[in-house]
């Protein structure tokens, strides 16, 4: 018998469990001799409510040792289940970037929620005068949360995907009861690109064309991406992607998106951005869309919605 495993997904792809898949031949080796997964709604068909779906007033998950949870928190379903998972898992470990800072469908905390649901279900574009769905759908909470917004979470294991190395390293670590070892440096911190050093750019432009390299040369041959002028949120962003040596987009020459969210526990990307642009003498005020440095850590607060013209005037 081997550790008892539940696994579950809220607002979310897909992905983090692939992710799992991609761990590869050491996933067989775990799951033959030292996992027995007791709950995976991605895998298996285990009702919440008794094995005919109509059982009780209260859903039910098994016992864990460990649970690992992918996605954020966007309904009453959402925090039901994940209140549920806390109850019955002894280590809960938040799984890619939904889960430890909003991720994607965070993007919806920088909206209004009653205007966005007008445009989508009643504009002309669609159908006109519909009504908004609720039947058998979960109420929408007012934002969407990161897991240990709502529970404490054991550790956090961010990525979009998470990195499959690391999946593996932290059962690993739980199987033979010690810390995890894991990434605890920027993207910046492990790129092997050249730098020339501050005052380079004064402006930041976005990435709507090729940057800069010689396909002929490796990576470590190819200019920093900020000191081309793009805008790479290296500096603010996690490490943890890399696959083959440079953080996977530096990899594949594109700047960092920032998809492992913040290097700084609870930091905000897009405040820490500003200011390492500022640092290095490049006019934040270029930046077209600063909003869009918190696409994938827009919970904890960290995305809101616009005040109009006429809230800011009052």
């Amino acid at each position: 018998m081997g550790v008892t495993t539940a696994l579950e997904w809220l607002s979310s792809c897909s992905g983090c469990e692939i992710a799992i898949l991609n761990i590869g031949e050491d996933l067989v080796e775990l799951l033959t001799d030292h996992l027995d997964i007791v709950h995976a709604p991605v895998i298996m068909d285990h009702k919440y409510f008794g094995q005919c779906g109509d059982e009780g007033s209260h859903l039910e998950i098994p016992e864990a040792v460990v649970g690992l949870v992918s996605g954020g928190v966007a309904n009453e379903e959402h925090l039901e289940v994940l209140e549920e998972m806390r109850k019955k898992c002894k280590v809960l470990i938040a799984l890619g970037s939904c889960a430890t800072q909003g991720g994607i469908p965070a993007l919806m905390n920088g909206q209004n929620s009653a205007a966005s649901f007008e445009a989508i279900y009643q504009s002309s574009s669609t159908d006109k005068g519909a009504e908004l769905p609720n039947q058998g759908v979960p109420k929408l909470l007012e934002r969407t949360y990161a897991l240990d917004e709502k529970v404490k979470i054991d550790l956090m294991l961010p990525g979009c995907p998470p990195n499959p190395a690391h999946i593996a390293e932290v059962i690993t670590a739980l199987l033979e009861d010690r810390e995890p070892e894991l990434p605890t440096k920027s993207v910046c911190d492990t790129c092997p690109t050249k730098r020339e050093g501050k005052g380079m750019v004064n402006t930041v432009k976005r990435y709507t064309e090729n940057v800069e390299f010689d396909p002929e040369k490796p990576i470590s041959e190819m200019r920093c991406l900020l000191e081309q002028g793009y805008l790479c949120m290296g500096p603010v962003t996690a490490a943890g992607c890399a696959k083959r040596g440079a953080p996977s987009c530096i990899d594949a020459r594109v700047p960092c998106r920032g998809c492992f969210g913040s290097v700084m526990p609870k930091g905000n990307q897009m405040l820490d951005m500003m200011n390492a642009l500022a640092s290095n003498g490049i006019d934040f005020k270029s930046v077209v869309d600063r909003r869009s440095m918190l696409r994938f850590s827009g919970a904890h607060g960290n995305l809101r919605p616009k005040r109009s013209t006429a809230a800011k005037e009052e």
